[in-house]
């Protein structure tokens, strides 16, 4: 099973929207890039609403080390595939699984939906050291709430306080992702399961505006579903009603958005206004990344 979910790093060839820089042989570039692009965005942490016993401007400081990781290796879209794996396998009746950084365990990282995923981990392990303090949960979760802000997207809530997985006894069974090659009927047991509806699957679907796949992860073809595949817009909405470009990438469980008129009229509406894409997918992704946890 493939999942839904396969965003991914792609190196760092990348053009930022707007901006007109190709980012091929110096990562650098794509950080100047960026402030072209984006006025120069940095995380505005106001207040850290921090679990019992977590120093309150740790956020703040994991958050710049993120920052400086997007700066030399824009690695964003599998910053946000790693953070939704990690919850994505939550249970809501049997309360297991979700984001409890369990899928830095084999079997669960072994799983076939998870292929790839191991070099976000790895990319995270020097600031993990560094910050100690922080658990792999939410440092999986944060890096994810940061790589969308990073790309241009909302400023989603956050807050720590998400406990480790302590052993692989832990981890869920395989198949608990969605299958990028089905339809409504299993997008909405996969996602109801979670305790999600069918206007945050479609919600959460718009962060294929970020990433590609990769044969060698998911199967499908090497295509990303934007033109700019490292910034978080509302254009996978705009690409998927248009469907006029062979070179991006359309899924089953991407068409299947569009399969009745209640939802093909959500994503009309988020086709039409970013405003509301960011507004509806900030409250989902903030709800998926605290599945199982608060």
């Amino acid at each position: 099973m493939m999942s839904a979910f396969v965003s991914g790093y792609t190196g760092v060839q990348r053009r930022v929207a707007g901006a007109g820089v190709s980012c091929v042989a110096a990562p650098s570039s794509f950080a100047a890039a960026r402030t072209r692009a984006f006025g120069g965005l940095k995380s505005n942490i106001t207040k850290t609403q921090a679990g019992s016993g977590v120093r309150m401007d740790l956020e703040s400081d994991v958050r710049g080390e993120l920052d400086k990781l997007f700066d030399s290796t824009p690695c964003m879209p599998i910053m946000v595939r790693l953070a939704w794996h990690d919850a994505g396998t939550y249970d809501k009746d049997t309360k297991t699984g979700g984001a409890n950084a369990s899928i830095r365990f084999d079997p669960e990282l072994s799983h076939g939906a998870n292929a790839g995923l191991k070099i976000a981990i790895d990319l995270l392990e020097p600031i993990k050291s560094k910050f100690p303090d922080i658990s792999y949960a939410d440092l999986y979760q944060l890096a994810s709430v940061e790589a969308i802000k990073y790309a241009g997207g909302p400023d989603i809530p956050f807050r720590l306080g998400r406990s480790d997985a302590p052993a692989p006894k832990e981890c869920t069974p395989d198949g608990r992702l969605p299958d990028a090659n089905e339809r409504m009927p299993h997008l909405r047991d996969v996602f109801y399961r979670m305790g999600l509806n069918d206007k945050e699957i479609i919600a959460l679907s718009g962060a294929h505006t970020l990433g590609r796949a990769h044969s060698d992860r998911s199967g499908f073809e090497d295509k990303a579903w934007t033109v700019n595949p490292v910034v978080f817009d509302n254009t996978y909405f705009k690409e998927l009603l248009a469907n006029d470009n062979p070179a991006l990438l359309r899924l089953t469980s991407d068409e299947a958005l569009m399969d009745e008129d209640e939802m093909l009229a959500v994503v009309k509406s988020y086709a039409e206004s970013q405003d509301t894409f960011f507004a509806d997918y900030s409250a989902a992704h903030e709800k998926l990344s605290e599945l199982g946890c608060f």
